[in-house]
């Protein structure tokens, strides 16, 4: 095999697919895309809508993008497709730009889904996958159940038929509420909507999914408003138009790039944080891995193509990928016919969805909309770490106040804000010595840890760099400072250790604050040893021309620390009395041993 078509394989993941593709599967993949038609052609409707897009458009945006990630996409079953979680996050970037214009609001969305495309790709070319590893659990938990939230809101209207004008979440909840107490509520839609709702729920309760209640609602509701004749007293989605997806950027302009652009990068960071842990996953459970870097290059061709075709962004899908697992799908051949059967229908039936209720689209994305929504895990964060509850909480609230786009940059900032909090006020520990027990320990959550006479051993866990220095040379004198004034008569602090493992790296203002410590300790008569250095901070050291100063001054490890200074190798081990080896038992005063501990 040639290099080049290795190198085609790596890029190009449809062609060793097809190349290792087994006929046993053959089966199985078709049954699965025909399991899966029944969830796309709702949801794909549905997400539409919900953007603010005909419905039309979210099968252009499901049939192009699971075709096109079935060449490009590392992924062996992923599917990908509209989802719920961007669509505000589409809607509040196309509806003020198009200005009622429907055409133009079509142009917008594919020339949004563009952009995000290419940002991806770019991104994949230049190996920046780890990107979205920035954005913590706890911001992803507070955004989507605020996007989640933002989503529910939107769509109650319709399944009430009350009229609510787009605004702010106060002003949307203040007009619904409003609809509600006067009376407004559009009584047909109403009961047709909740009986949808309560059948998706109820079916996905009984029989864990296995009948899709997605699909039972979308055949009835039409099926209903048919024989009794409802589509004069409910809003109805109408029939879709006949053909393919085809081009669809009539109206926009190369004046519209700036005004997307901040929306586009912060979908095409979303929407591959999403598919970047549902891939992950996928790939874990079938001993496989996924290079994210391919992952973001395929999902921004997918969106390229949907984008030039009539679509609108796209990102891996949550709750369809799963049907698609346990319908037996063994590849992206179960996309590719899902995605010929979904235009199958808008070639042959396009008019099924003349009587399909706008009510029963809002069921199936609030159903959609409430799995965004994880207040157990919110719960369970609040109880097992309270700072990171709190920036999900920030997160929550600042998506709903500024809205689904710039709720976005909230999160990133909030993400930005807490790596910088983890950095700059990291986890340090004085380790002390427990009899019986092997190595140093935190004195802090082992109080029976004790001092070595004379000798005091830090832990600072984390890179020393411009942001941290100063609190950690702070830390190193206080430290010091307090062990020298608790130090017994006759047994006076020499030796400050640093258990330096954990730091990782070392800059110019973290080196400027240990040479500042160092002459600061070596003031009061107390001799800096660095245990554990790791070969890069010790190649810092050297760039800037201090090696001779610190030599003699490198111990291997904490261990060979203690045992320089106490004169006594394996001062960490324990004899058969509990004693430590070559040191007296604590308590004793023997001024003679220089390892002598008061305790």
């Amino acid at each position: 095999m040639t290099r080049a078509f290795t190198a085609l394989q790596d890029w190009v993941p449809g062609v060793a697919a097809v190349r290792t593709y087994r006929r046993s599967w053959l089966w199985s993949d078709v049954r699965a895309g025909a399991v899966l038609t029944a969830l796309l052609v709702p949801a794909g409707m549905g997400y539409a809508q919900a953007a603010g897009l005909p419905a039309y458009t979210g099968l252009y945006a499901t049939i192009v993008p699971m075709l096109a990630y079935a060449v490009f996409g590392p992924s062996r079953i992923l599917v990908i497709g509209p989802d719920s979680s961007l669509a505000p996050i589409i809607a509040a970037a196309i509806i003020p730009l198009a200005a009622g214009n429907a055409d133009r609001l079509v142009g917008l969305a594919g020339l949004l889904a563009l952009l995000v495309g290419t940002v991806l790709v770019v991104g994949g070319l230049l190996r920046l996958g780890f990107l979205t590893d920035l954005l913590s659990k706890p911001i992803r938990l507070g955004y989507l159940n605020a996007i989640g939230l933002l989503v529910l809101v939107s769509q109650i209207p319709k399944l009430l038929d009350i009229p609510v004008v787009s605004g702010t979440l106060s002003a949307e909840v203040g007009q619904l509420v409003g609809g509600i107490t006067q009376g407004r509520v559009g009584p047909v839609a109403a009961a047709v909507g909740v009986a949808s709702l309560a059948v998706i729920l109820v079916l996905r309760r009984l029989w864990s999914g296995r009948i899709p209640g997605t699909l039972v609602v979308v055949v009835a509701g039409p099926a209903l408003t048919w024989l009794a004749d409802l589509g004069t007293r409910l809003a109805v989605v109408g029939p879709m138009p006949r053909g393919v997806p085809a081009p669809s950027l009539s109206g926009i302009a190369w004046s519209d790039i700036p005004g997307l652009a901040g929306a586009a990068f912060g979908i095409a960071f979303i929407a591959f944080a999403d598919t970047a842990v549902l891939s992950r996953t996928l790939a874990a459970r079938r001993g496989e891995a996924v290079n994210g870097s391919r992952e973001m290059t395929g999902l921004g061709l997918a969106n390229i193509a949907t984008g030039v075709l009539g679509g609108f962004p796209v990102s891996g899908s949550a709750s369809r990928t799963p049907v698609a697992e346990a319908a037996g799908a063994r590849s992206q051949l179960t996309g590719i016919v899902g995605a010929l059967l979904v235009g199958l229908f808008m070639l042959v039936a396009p008019q099924l969805t003349s009587f399909l209720p706008e009510a029963v689209l809002a069921a199936v994305v609030i159903v959609a909309a409430g799995g965004l929504i994880d207040a157990r895990s919110a719960y369970r964060l609040w109880r097992v770490d309270r700072s990171d509850a709190v920036l999900s909480v920030l997160t929550f609230v600042g998506v709903l106040i500024t809205g689904a786009l710039w709720g976005i940059v909230v999160a990133i900032g909030l993400s930005m804000l807490a790596l910088a909090v983890h950095a700059w006020r990291p986890y340090r520990a004085e380790l002390g010595l427990i009899e019986g027990t092997r190595g140093y320990h935190d004195r802090s959550r082992h109080p029976e840890a004790r001092r070595i006479s004379g000798l005091l051993i830090l832990r600072w866990d984390a890179p020393v760099f411009f942001a941290n220095s100063g609190i950690f040379a702070g830390w190193v004198r206080r430290s010091a400072d307090l062990a020298a004034r608790e130090a017994p008569p006759g047994h006076p602090l020499r030796t400050v250790v640093l258990a330096a493992e954990p730091i990782t790296d070392l800059d110019t203002t973290g080196m400027d604050s240990l040479l500042a410590l160092d002459d600061y300790l070596t003031a009061r008569g107390l001799r800096l040893v660095l245990a554990e250095v790791k070969g890069p901070i010790k190649d810092v050291i050297a760039k800037h021309g201090q090696t001779a100063r610190f030599t003699g001054r490198f111990a291997p490890t904490v261990g060979a620390a203690v045992d320089a200074h106490t004169g006594v190798l394996r001062s960490d081990i324990v004899d058969a009395r509990g004693d430590v080896a070559g040191l007296p038992p604590a308590g004793t005063d023997d001024p003679a041993n220089p390892g002598t501990d008061k305790g």
